[in-house]
């Protein structure tokens, strides 16, 4: 393993690692502006117009209760997973996501450090150095005279 090699291509750990240090500063700086705020628990449908998180705990505790029963049970293994994912995807679609105010100049530094990080490592991937010029045949006879 040759660590001047990324990607097992000539050089770029340079260009990789100065890529990773500036996508990681571009995403630190843009995810440092993002708020995220919980909101009302309602989905439209189950549990009607009111709260409804208390319905998505049934095939959860269901499950969990026939797993008491019986641990080997497949039935009471797919209710505890199911009602976790419920819950899971009930959170993350209750979430509300505010990009703090900013200059531009802010938003710009960050999404520039953030996009020119993923190009630079994408970048020295790619073979690097010296470029494999090709060689010109020489033809006989064609070689310049010395005097």
């Amino acid at each position: 393993m040759d660590i001047r090699n990324v990607g097992g291509t000539p050089g770029g750990t340079r260009t990789f690692f100065l890529g990773l240090v500036m996508f990681l500063i571009g995403g630190y700086l843009l995810f440092d502006h993002v708020k995220v705020y919980g909101g009302w628990w309602h989905w439209r449908g189950i549990g009607g117009y009111g709260q409804s998180f208390g319905i998505t705990l049934i095939p959860l505790l269901l499950g969990i209760g026939i797993l008491f029963v019986n641990g080997k049970s497949f039935a009471g293994r797919i209710l505890t997973a199911g009602g976790f994912l419920i819950i899971v995807v009930g959170i993350i679609a209750n979430l509300n996501l505010n990009f703090q105010q900013t200059s531009l100049f802010n938003t710009l530094v960050m999404l520039v450090l953030l996009v020119g990080g993923v190009g630079l490592i994408v970048r020295s991937v790619m073979p690097m150095g010296q470029e494999q010029q090709q060689q010109i045949p020489k033809v006989p006879g064609d070689e310049p005279k010395s005097e």
